[in-house]
């Protein structure tokens, strides 16, 4: 019987980095500083020179990192914030939170990636029915980033402010500028399964101005200031990335680039071995991908689904439900037109096992197994 597949392998990573782990976890058990030790703010130090950001200010997990951002830039009623119907829901959960308007917006067929037109679109009709465009969630769909150029330039048109969901693509660049300077705003989650992932829930905002990163360093930590800490001067949130967590990142964040060579190495094999049978979101050009997910599009997904599963490999369909078409979402607007490519993807997305430690005999069993599913 064949060995089983994991879709992410985060046991070869710790046996990749040997003891150091633990030896990081011990040092955080002797120092006993369990909440904003020392290792945070070196986390933060070392995120920010990895991608050329000015600020990097860590938190709970990535849907605080969105709520922090949305909350410095006093995003509100009569507001619209506008959000690509493809992706998970914690994109856009915070936005009606705040008394904001979420309006989704559709994705490029060649990346899953926000469509400038569209988004141009959607807020022309945010204005038409009285809403103020104040902010764009810009989501890097599989870990590579979107066309942030021609987002500006909407966004700019708008006044709005633009922020970079870089969940899934920290690593990755385009233009040879690194995500996380890409956008006014960057925020980051480190659940376990992201290219960069903790033991836990974690996540991080970027930014290059040193008053707000400060003032997001204040929100996630009860709105106390930075000159006493016994005087909250925000209403603020216990939002705030615990010690243990942060030594662990900082070990992962020593191999980050050598598992992203490693992934883009995988993916390259992926496209050779699909070529001219089954499609997959490529970079565009002047991007790099960390290819948190490899993800292809199937027509008959269902039937590629089924032989996969046949032949013991495993999938994943990131995201079945558009946002417009979930229970809790349906009665906000969506751009004119709709989001008909959006909708036509979450029938048609399967993602694959990727991770740094895939080797290539596992990867021939997943080829195999998506080419038996095309015939």
């Amino acid at each position: 019987m064949a060995e089983p597949i994991a879709f992410v392998d985060l046991a070869a990573q710790r046996r990749r980095l040997g003891g150091r782990i633990e030896q990081a976890i011990a040092r955080v058990l002797d120092h006993g500083q369990f909440i904003v030790g020392p290792e945070v703010g070196e986390l933060e130090r070392q995120l920010a020179a990895f991608c050329g950001a000015g600020h990097c200010v860590t938190c709970a997990n990535g849907t605080d990192a969105l709520e922090l951002v949305m909350e410095v830039e006093k995003i509100g009623s009569g507001d619209a914030v506008f959000v690509p119907a493809l992706t998970f829901i914690a994109s856009v959960e915070m936005v009606p939170r705040t008394g904001a308007t979420p309006i989704f917006v559709d994705v490029l067929p060649d990346t899953c990636l926000l469509d400038p037109a569209s988004l141009e679109a959607a807020a022309e009709h945010a204005v038409r029915l009285g809403l103020k465009p104040r902010m764009v969630v810009v989501v890097d769909l599989y870990g590579q980033p979107a066309g942030y150029r021609d987002i500006a330039a909407v966004a700019s048109r708008f006044g709005m402010s633009v922020v970079a969901d870089a969940a899934q693509s920290f690593g990755a660049s385009l233009d040879n500028r690194m995500v996380g300077t890409l956008a006014d705003w960057t925020t980051i989650s480190f659940y376990p399964a992201k290219p960069l992932g903790c033991y836990g829930d974690g996540g991080a905002v970027f930014t290059n101005s040193a008053e707000r990163a400060e003032i997001v360093r204040s929100l996630r930590f009860h709105g106390r200031s930075a000159g006493d800490k016994n005087d909250n001067i925000r209403v603020g949130h216990n939002s705030r990335l615990d010690t243990l967590q942060a030594a662990v990142l900082i070990e992962k964040l020593s191999i980050l680039s050598e598992e992203i060579t490693a992934r883009q190495r995988i993916a390259r094999r992926y496209n050779e071995g699909f070529a001219g049978m089954i499609e997959a979101p490529t970079p565009t050009k002047g991007a790099t991908s960390v290819w948190a997910y490899y993800t292809v599009i199937a027509e008959d997904r269902g039937k590629v689904a089924a032989a996969c599963k046949r032949a013991e490999v495993p999938t994943i369909v990131c995201y079945p439900i558009p946002l417009n078409r979930q229970v809790a979402y349906r009665h906000f607007p969506v751009a004119p037109g709709g989001v008909p490519t959006a909708e036509r993807l979450a029938d048609q997305v399967l993602s694959l096992p990727m991770h740094p430690y895939l080797d290539e005999p596992t990867q021939d069993r997943v080829i195999d197994a998506v080419l038996a599913g095309c015939g």
